[in-house]
Order: structure tokens, then C-alpha cells, then sequence
């Protein structure tokens, strides 16, 4: 072992030098210590303190969303508490209307109540006056038939007689006139529109023993030895004419002339051509006639297509059968009262079409409404009823769909109940189309006559003071004295002067006879 000397005061210091540098070492370890403790705790500290935040943070959320939940239910059950509570306003709205609904009922029948209750008390008043009137008037009378029988007590048996048959006579004569004009009035208005056009539809829609102008077709031959041939021998030719034709063939003592009568003016056509060929031809045998009468015959079916064809593209009415077509072609051959069927159609086309537009109407409509009005009027006496019936059902059965064209075919005569506004429309273009100046023809010369005749007719009365004839002819007015004459004698005289004018005149329609009867007082102040 190696011997350390050690002196006591180096050891003194050495050992106070370690305890100072063992405190020193001990502070400096106790502040190390220290510091890192207080920086942790810190740490801590600030961890608690974002911690506590956080938590915060959350807790207020929650509690902001728990108070939202709570406001949210809360306003539900305001909401609901409203709703009833409106619910609960309505119902009282509901119920006060329905009381004010009541006491509006209540107050109309109280209303009514009380008109009727005037109206009673206005009748009662004037049952009252007329009772008074009455009683003044019997009292009136009680006293003339007290004069009367102080009169007829001077009289005689004979003489009471007398005046009591004048007196009756003359009450009987005014009731009579009276009853007379009534009816007149309440037939005419249901008598005007089946008077016209009667006449003409029966004569070519069936053959009678009758004929007229309208009927007859007059066939001009070369000599008179001509119509031994159209006879033949015991009458073979002209029977197989009349048989292939459906006419009446006329041989007369008219010298240059044979007459075809039929009241089909078609057959009457094909009959008047086929004789004329064959009087031109010379060849006349029954094989002949038979030739001629089909070749006619074929030229006429395609002479009435082409007419109907050439019709309807004047018209511009699209979308027509050929069956109607061929009928719109027949009525080319027809006619009214001497005017033409077919352009009495089309005229009545567009006047219905001018009609219509100015309404705001469909003027194509009104126009094809016009256009087959009168299609009736090309059947024969095969078909039943008047001509609108028959056209309307015609037109129905062959591809015409509109329930306007169908009712105005059937109702522009009134004849049916009118459903649209376009039958009143070819009413009233009818009317015109038939009224226009010139469609019916006359010379000057007997237009004039005519009118002389009508008014000389009208002047024959003794009441007459003047008589002016209007209106082409369709209206006389005449003049009576009013001093010599009462109302029912001014009606009286219309009914005779129609009387002798439809006796004594020839005329197409109708002539309206008015009678006038005018008392003009007058006084001078000086």
C-alpha cells in the first residue's frame, strides 16, 4: 500500500471545498429539479386549461343545443296551439257564414213573401175596380134596358124583332172578325214557312194528270210527216220512247212541233235529246230509240258529274262523296220557282259566308252549310218527306259528319228544332237568295201590268182612297177611309183583297197585303 501524507488544512479545505461544491452541485441539482418541475406543471397547467376550454366549448354547444331542442319543441306546441286555434276561427267563420246564408234565405222568401203580398194586394185592388166598373156598368146597362123596353114597348112584335136581329147581327160580325184575325195571326206564324215552294217540289218530285210551262219541252221537227214516224205503226216507237225515257211523248194537231211532258226535268232532258237525234237521224224503230235513249243517257250521268265537279270547285267545298257530288249536279237541272237550284246553292253559299264572318263565325262552315242545303231537292218521288229531311238524311248517309251542315239541311225551312248558329244564317241567306231582284224573270212589260193589276184589284172597294203596290210587287198598301170604315172592317178588307188577288193573279211567293186606317184630328187656335 503507497503511504499519503495528507495535511489537516489542505484536508480542512479540501473538505470545505467539497461541501461547498457539493452544495453548489447540490443547488444546481435542486434547480435543475426545480425548473423542470415548474416548466411540467406549466405544461400541466396550460393541458388542464385547453382541457377545460374544450370541455367548455362542448358543454356550452351542448347546452345551446339542448336550449335549441327545447325552443324547437316549444314552437311546435305554439304552432299546434295555432293551428288549433285557427282551426277553431274557421269553423266559427264556417258557421257564421252558413247563419248569414240562412238569414239571406230567410230574407229573400220574406222578399218574396212580400212581392207576392203586393202583387195580391195590386190584384185585390184592381178586382176591386173592376168590380166597381161592373157594378157601374150593370147599373148602366139596367138603366138602357129599362129605355130599351120603354122603346120596345111602342114597338111592335115585328119591329122588336127586327132590331133585335140587327143588333145580334152586328155583335156577331165584330166577334167573328175578331175570332177570324186571331186565328190568322196564330196560324200564320206556323203556316209562313211551309207556304212557299209546296207547289214546285210536288210537281217534280211526283207526276200528276197536271202540267205546266215548267213541264213540258217542246222537240221542233222538219215537216209534219215526221210524226207518223215517231208514232210508227199502231204506235210501237212511240211507246218504246215513252218506255225507255219515263215521259209522255205529246203528238198534236201543232204543226212543226212535239211536245215531252214529265215532271222530272232530268227525264225530260234525256227524252227532249234523244228525239231530237233521232229526228235529225231519220231512223226510227224501237232498237234505234233504245241506242239513242242510253247514249243519251251516259252523256247526261257524265254532263251531271261534270256540272257537280265544276259546282263544287266553284264552291271550294272539299271532302264530299261522289254521291253527293252527283246530286249537287242534278240540281242543275232543277229549279225554284223558275231559279235555278244549283245557283240559288251557290249564291246561299256566300251569302251564308259573309254572314258568318261579319258574326266571327267559321265562314267555310257557314259556307258548305249553304253550299248542300237544297241537296234535297235533287231526289225524286222515290223518297219520302219534304226536301230537307231527305237532304240531311242523304248527306248523313254518305260521309257528312258536321252536326252543323246536318242541321241546317234539316232545319233551314224550320222544319227541326236549330242547334248551331249557321241554320238561322242559311235561313236567312235562303230568304235573300229567293227575294233578290231578278231571280225570277219577267219582261218590263208584264212586271208593269202586273203591278196596274194589283193595285186596280186593291182600289175595287168603296172604303178605298188609294192603293200603292211595293216591293216588286210582294206588298200592297192600301188606303181606307176612316170615317167610313172601323178596324174590324180594315181587316176584313185585307182578307178580301187577298182573296181576289190569289184568285184573279198569277205570281210566284206570296203578296202581303197591308191595310191601312189613319184618324188625324186637327184644330186651329186663333
Amino acid at each position: 500500500m503507497l503511504a499519503i501524507d495528507v495535511n489537516p488544512l489542505h484536508a480542512g479545505i479540501a473538505v470545505l471545498l467539497g461541501a461547498i461544491v457539493g452544495s453548489l452541485l447540490t443547488w444546481v441539482i435542486f434547480r435543475a429539479l426545480t425548473g423542470n418541475t415548474v416548466k411540467r406543471a406549466r405544461t400541466d397547467a396550460e393541458q388542464i386549461v385547453q382541457t377545460a376550454k374544450v370541455e367548455a366549448e362542448a358543454e356550452k354547444q351542448r347546452i345551446e343545443l339542448e336550449g335549441e331542442k327545447r325552443a324547437a319543441k316549444r314552437r311546435e306546441e305554439v304552432d299546434r296551439e295555432m293551428s288549433a286555434a285557427l282551426a277553431e276561427v274557421k269553423k266559427g267563420e264556417a258557421r257564421l257564414d252558413k247563419r248569414e246564408d240562412v238569414l239571406d234565405k230567410k230574407l229573400e222568401k220574406i222578399s218574396q213573401t212580400e212581392t207576392r203580398l203586393e202583387k195580391a194586394e195590386a190584384k185585390l185592388r184592381r178586382t176591386e175596380e173592376e168590380l166597381v166598373q161592373r157594378t157601374e156598368a150593370i147599373a148602366a146597362t139596367h138603366e138602357q134596358v129599362k129605355a130599351r123596353l120603354e122603346e120596345v114597348g111602342r114597338m111592335s112584335m115585328d119591329e122588336a124583332r127586327e132590331a133585335f136581329m140587327t143588333e145580334v147581327r152586328h155583335d156577331a160580325a165584330h166577334e167573328a172578325t175578331a175570332l177570324t184575325q186571331e186565328i190568322l195571326e196564330d196560324a200564320e206564324s206556323e203556316a209562313r214557312t211551309r207556304s212557299r215552294e209546296i207547289t214546285i217540289q210536288a210537281i217534280q218530285r211526283f207526276a200528276a194528270e197536271h202540267v205546266a210551262d215548267s213541264t213540258v219541252r217542246s222537240v221542233r221537227i222538219p215537216s209534219d210527216d215526221m210524226k207518223g214516224r215517231i208514232i210508227g205503226r199502231e204506235g210501237r216507237n212511240i211507246r218504246a220512247l215513252e218506255r225507255a225515257t219515263g215521259v209522255d211523248i205529246l203528238v198534236d194537231d201543232t204543226p212543226g212541233v212535239i211536245a215531252v211532258s214529265c215532271f222530272d226535268p232530268i227525264r225530260r232532258t234525256i227524252a227532249g235529246e234523244a228525239l231530237s237525234k233521232l229526228v235529225a237521224d231519220g231512223r226510227v224503230h224501237p232498237a234505234r230509240i233504245e241506242e239513242v235513249v242510253e247514249t243519251v243517257r251516259k252523256d247526261m250521268s257524265e254532263r251531271i258529274i261534270k256540272a257537280g265537279n265544276e259546282a263544287v270547285m266553284e264552291g271550294n267545298v272539299r271532302g264530299l262523296s261522289a254521291k253527293i257530288v252527283e246530286a249537287i249536279g242534278k240540281l242543275h237541272f232543277r229549279t225554284s220557282y223558275g231559279q235555278n237550284v244549283l245557283r240559288h246553292s251557290m249564291e246561299v253559299a256566300y251569302l251564308s259566308q259573309i254572314i258568318a264572318d261579319q258574326l266571327g263565325l267559321k265562314g267555310e262552315l257557314a259556307r258548305r252549310c249553304g253550299f248542300l242545303h237544297d241537296i234535297g231537292k235533287a231526289m225524286d218521288h222515290e223518297f219520302e218527306g219534304g226536301h230537307p229531311a231527305i237532304g240531311m238524311e242523304f248527306c248523313r248517309k254518305n260521309g257528312e259528319r258536321s252536326k252543323a251542315v246536318l242541321n241546317a239541311i234539316g232545319g233551314h225551312h224550320g222544319d227541326i228544332e236549330s242547334t248551331t248558329p249557321y241554320t238561322p244564317i242559311v235561313m236567312a241567306a235562303d230568304a235573300i237568295s229567293g227575294a233578290r231582284p231578278g231571280a225570277r224573270r219577267e219582261s218590263m212589260e208584264l212586271y208593269i201590268k202586273r203591278l196596274e193589276q194589283l193595285e186596280g184589284i186593291a182600289r175595287e172597294s168603296r172604303l178605298v182612297t188609294e192603293a200603292h203596290a211595293f216591293q216588286a210587287g210582294r206588298e200592297v198598301r192600301v188606303i181606307v177611309d176612316a170615317k167610313r170604315s172601323s178596324d174590324a172592317d180594315a181587316f176584313a178588307l185585307s182578307r178580301e183583297i187577298a182573296a181576289k188577288v190569289a184568285e184573279e193573279m198569277t205570281f210566284p211567293g206570296e203578296i202581303k197585303v197591308t191595310v191601312l186606317r189613319e184618324v188625324r184630328a186637327e184644330a186651329v187656335a186663333r
